[in-house]
């Protein structure tokens, strides 16, 4: 596996990001939170989008998973490899405004096929968002800082759902489903404009090599890889790989959840837009949010004593997960299961920032887009793809014997995943375990 620290120059010194390293992890943060907005929306206001439109479970799983993630998963490989090559800021912008504007096309949808193919355009343009992020934010912050930096980046998806159940179901109890999807994409066309024009394009792997003013003449200049090569480097990587196929068991279990949550606690448990939008929203914001920032700063701290931190964390957190998802599924009432859902939503979210840091860490200053796209299209092929999909019809399976309670029945036989997705974390463990040892002797 290649490691930045084999492009890096003898006697660098690395200063701490400044200023401007802070504005536009703020700016990207925010697009990631349109970006996750956007994508939560569907399963927010899945009620009144089945009680007009009469979708059922395994359309709204269709339309929320593989439809989605058939697009954005997919793309997400030519468009890094694009941005590896261009400037990753306007692909960005580019990619920000056009899944917004298909967002408000699905507010403008009056049938399943128009809302299906909304739901595709938007997976088209959020293709481009979050791979080149990645890298860019890798160009403004140093190694031994990226896991806090990619961290705090990652709250995106936490503050895009809260603020999706808030705002979505808040503007669907007063107005209209449509009227959700209508004023997000029109943020989401103007935040475009405002990355385009303020955000500047960073040096690529300029944090990864000697910033002294005059280094040395022989110094040999960083390769430049091909597209084959990249996609050879990452899928014969045991450890890049394993870590991909376990994060893509894990997004599963978080992405079915999510998709199906909102519909769960309205339908089954009894709750209310307004109630979904303060409470659940409090739930989503908090929860995932503390285990985002808590994930990446740990990832910083452990991984210097041993890179198995990169497996083991997100397998101690299912693990402590796992009964209270089962006790979230078995509540009676919304407000117990919503106290159950608390540490689930932080505890499940703990492989995201040590994958991404992983993977920006140990790839070549230009492989850096495309080995994020790479992690996305795996994980997000077997997570976002699958998880919504295989929900949506177990629900669908179950309502003849269980009419009232589809949904519960589904969610309990996402527990065994819960298990799968942390033998797949110690097994990588001892992968990296493994390489450790290996290079120790070398």
């Amino acid at each position: 596996m290649a490691k930045p620290s084999e492009y890096a120059l003898p006697g660098a010194h690395v200063a701490r990001p400044g200023a401007r390293a802070w504005f536009v992890l703020a700016v990207l943060c925010f697009v990631y939170v349109l970006n996750f907005l956007d994508r939560q929306l569907l399963s927010i206001l899945a009620k009144p989008i089945q009680d007009e439109l009469g979708v059922t479970d395994g359309q709204l799983g269709l339309l929320g998973g593989f439809y989605f993630a058939l697009f954005y998963c997919v793309l997400a490989i030519p468009v890094g490899w694009l941005a590896d090559r261009t400037n990753r800021v306007r692909v960005l912008a580019l990619s920000c405004a056009l899944w917004s504007a298909a967002t408000a096309a699905c507010g403008l949808s009056t049938s399943f096929g128009q809302l299906a193919v909304s739901r595709m355009a938007v997976g088209v343009g959020e293709a481009g968002g979050v791979p080149p992020s990645y890298a860019i934010i890798s160009d403004y912050f140093p190694s031994g800082m990226r896991g806090t930096a990619l961290s705090l980046f990652n709250l995106g998806p936490p503050i895009g759902s809260a603020l999706g159940v808030a705002f979505g179901a808040s503007i669907a109890a007063a107005y209209s489903w449509r009227d959700a999807f209508l004023w997000v994409g029109v943020a989401g066309v103007v935040t475009a404009v405002v990355v385009w024009l303020f955000v500047r394009e960073p040096k690529k792997g300029g944090l990864d090599q000697k910033l002294e003013t005059h280094p040395p003449a022989d110094a040999a200049p960083i390769p430049r890889a091909g597209f084959m090569a990249t996609c050879k480097m990452y899928f014969g990587d045991p450890v890049l790989r394993g870590m991909a196929l376990a994060c893509g068991a894990t997004q599963f279990i978080t992405y079915a959840l999510l998709n199906f949550a909102t519909l769960f606690l309205m339908r089954e448990k009894g709750m209310t837009l307004q109630e979904v939008a303060l409470w659940y929203a409090l739930v989503v914001g908090v929860g995932v949010s503390a285990g985002m920032f808590l994930s990446g700063w740990l990832i910083d701290r452990l991984s210097r004593r041993s890179k198995t931190a990169y497996a083991w964390l997100p397998a101690i957190g299912l693990a402590l997960a796992a009964p209270f998802f089962a006790a979230f599924v078995w509540a009676p009432t919304w407000q117990l299961g919503l106290i159950f859902l608390i540490l689930p939503m932080g505890l499940n979210y703990f492989y995201l920032s040590p994958a991404i840091t992983m993977v920006q860490e140990e790839v070549r200053p230009d492989q850096r887009v495309l080995s994020g796209a790479l992690l996305l299209l795996i994980m997000n092929l077997i997570g976002l793809g699958l998880g919504p999909t295989y929900l949506g019809a177990a629900s669908d399976f179950f309502r003849a014997s269980y009419p009232d309670h589809s949904l519960q029945m589904a969610m309990y036989t996402l527990i065994p995943f819960y298990g799968l997705a942390i033998a797949m974390f110690v097994g990588l463990a001892g992968t990296i375990r493994r390489r450790e040892a290996k290079e120790a002797l070398a």
